[in-house]
């Protein structure tokens, strides 16, 4: 009867829309756990850790056949071309990269001289970083990544960031390359990323490309900024535009790119951010992806996700980490350092207590805004819905905010510090001219405060990178 019908429909669109165990809870979704930010639900026993767009087990050792799908993406793996085999999907939780990017902290840290001197990641270090899976946090699990939310995202690139900021924007250019598959074919996405499991790949989305369309794709030229560790990359991704006026991001292999030496920076000097340079390549239309207003061949919830709010809030990691390290050599300092002139330790000092004290509310308050923000994003996500504009540009808000948040927190500890502060061996020293680095990306940039304005006076603005 249409009243039935009415009714079911009503069910339908008040049903939660978060995927449930088939053994579990076989009816209903009201009392499961499930391992992503925001949308916790506790059952004794019973705590799924899969990733939305895939089916999977919870963790109470059921059947393959007991599953748990999401409704926003497929309910099985996507196939991938018997031609390109792929390594197996992990099984590794979000907390357990955390842990691993902490554990390796240590071995980070003694990579950061060398890797100052070198202008560059040392290849040892980016094999660790690679091993411990921390060089892909965005790529599909189909293809072997652990496909993070992006809240886990945050928080492993910010702990590897706290260690060495090198390492921390390194591994953030690696992992926000790796979503791309999402957008790449099949075949060509398992052709990249599917075969080695320590595979990086990197480059620069801004379109400093030409592509010139020949048949089966383009002939491409050009030069870009920025190509933070493609010494280490076997792919590399430049941004392109092409005769139509179309964007496309193109993937290089590495040894037809030429590496330009020209990364000689105040900060982040060891993340071999050199130009790089192409000159009429010839790029397959299977390797010319458009990103931008295109949807993602893969609808999952990371790859939903708008992809300016992954790319602010990853570059706004590192700068969280350089803050929170920059806050504890402070600490560490001051409990050790007696001022010249003084009687006490710079931890007595009411000043230094002031300074460090602003520092942990400029940093901690950038933070919780970033988080909260992203939160909101990730749960229209995943509800099946579409982020709006006006949310994203408070996700570009929070993030420009935590960049500029963290530059307070740094000058505030390099300065209470005092002459300590300047020496080659000090971190702060360190800290101070990376966090000045980093805070010039354009995601973290004040322009993204006139932005956020204009659209909140109901001005027009350009909104092209929301």
């Amino acid at each position: 009867s249409a009243s039935a019908r009415s009714a079911r429909r009503s069910r339908d669109d008040n049903r939660d829309p978060r995927p449930r165990c088939a053994r579990c809870s076989p009816t209903s979704t009201a009392s499961t756990s499930w391992s992503w930010p925001r949308t916790s639900r506790v059952r004794p026993g019973c705590s799924p850790t899969i990733r939305c767009g895939i089916t999977a087990t919870c963790s109470r050792e059921h059947s393959r056949s007991a599953v748990a799908r999401a409704r926003c993406s497929a309910t099985s793996w996507p196939s991938v071309s018997s031609a390109f085999p792929t390594i197996p999907p992990p099984d590794v939780p979000a907390s357990a990269l955390l842990e691993s990017a902490r554990a390796l902290g240590p071995q980070i840290r003694a990579f950061s001289d060398d890797a100052e001197s070198l202008r560059r990641l040392p290849a040892d270090l980016v094999r660790v970083l690679s091993e411990a899976g921390l060089m892909r946090l965005g790529l599909p699990q189909q293809y072997g990544g652990p496909e993070l939310d992006p809240v886990s995202f945050l928080e492993v690139v910010e702990e590897v960031s706290r260690h060495d900021s090198a390492a921390g924007w390194c591994v953030m250019i690696a992992s926000t390359t790796a979503p791309m598959a999402a957008y790449l074919p099949e075949e060509e996405a398992a052709r990249i990323y599917g075969r080695d499991p320590l595979t990086v790949t990197g480059g620069a989305i801004a379109p400093s490309g030409t592509g010139h369309a020949v048949k089966g794709g383009y002939g491409v030229t050009g030069r870009w900024q920025w190509g933070s560790g493609t010494q280490h990359c076997s792919w590399i991704a430049g941004g392109t535009l092409t005769d139509a006026g179309d964007y496309r991001l193109m993937f290089f292999p590495a040894a037809d790119v030429e590496i330009l030496d020209t990364w000689y920076a105040s900060g982040l000097r060891g993340t071999g951010s050199n130009d790089f340079a192409v000159s009429d390549l010839f790029v397959p239309e299977s390797r010319a992806v458009a990103i931008v207003g295109a949807p993602p061949r893969l609808q999952r919830p990371l790859y939903v996700f708008p992809l300016f709010s992954l790319l602010s809030l990853a570059v706004a990691s590192v700068c969280l980490g350089v803050a929170r390290r920059a806050i504890d050599e402070l600490v560490e300092l001051a409990a050790k350092k007696t001022p010249a002139f003084s009687a006490k330790r710079l931890a007595a000092s009411s000043m230094t207590q002031v300074d460090v004290a602003r520092a942990e509310a400029a940093l901690g308050s950038a933070r919780a805004f970033l988080i909260d923000e992203i939160g909101k994003s990730w749960d229209v996500v995943l509800a099946g819905g579409e982020v709006g504009l006006d949310q994203r540009a408070r996700v570009r808000l929070a993030s420009a905010n935590a960049g500029a948040r963290c530059v307070e927190a740094v000058d505030l500890a390099y300065h209470a510090g005092g002459g300590s502060s300047v020496y080659a061996k000090s971190p702060l020293q360190r800290c101070f001219r990376d966090i000045h680095t980093a805070s010039q990306h354009i995601m973290v940039a004040p322009r993204t405060y006139e932005l956020f304005g204009r659209m909140r006076f109901g001005v027009h603005a350009d909104t092209s990178m929301l």
